[in-house]
């Protein structure tokens, strides 16, 4: 298990119900949200959907910081999309996710290095890494695509 040497923030929510009508909120007030099953009735989100929101968002800051270090200049419209699949594996749930990262109009070497770069820092790839089958596929241009195992 990893120990961390400083602790830098620290996310406190407080759920209650579950995936089937429950709710959660942080202790901030600034997240307030109702669950429910994917695909099921209701209009709340489910965990999924959040860890997808999540590790996208961790991930493009963490192309940004490694952008920055090596002075790599980003489209304005870099996106990822990030799909979370929850699944059965021998009766057992798991999740299992792809990663597309856009960066129109970069050189694709490039791109994919930096891909993979941001996998080795950013926290959620770090959390994942070894647990779930994890897809990236990098589109620098909207005609071509490579897709690369990366765990």
């Amino acid at each position: 298990m990893t120990k961390l040497d400083k602790v830098l923030y620290t996310a406190k929510a407080h759920t209650v119900g579950g995936r089937e009508g429950g709710t959660s909120q942080t202790d901030d007030g600034r997240l307030s949200i109702a669950f429910s099953t994917p695909g099921g009735p209701g209009n709340g989100t489910n965990p999924e959907q959040l860890f997808a929101a999540g590790w996208s968002s961790c991930f493009l800051s963490a192309l940004k910081l490694l952008a920055g270090k090596r002075k790599i200049e980003l489209p304005e419209d870099l996106a990822v999309d990030a799909e979370v699949d929850l699944g059965l594996i021998h009766g057992g749930f798991r999740l299992a996710a792809r990663l597309k990262v856009s960066l129109p109009g970069g050189d694709r070497k490039v791109a994919e290095e930096l891909v993979e770069a941001g996998h080795q820092i950013c926290p959620y790839s770090l959390a994942t890494h070894g647990n779930i089958d994890v897809v990236t596929t990098v589109v620098t241009d909207s005609a071509m695509a490579a897709t690369a195992e990366s765990r």
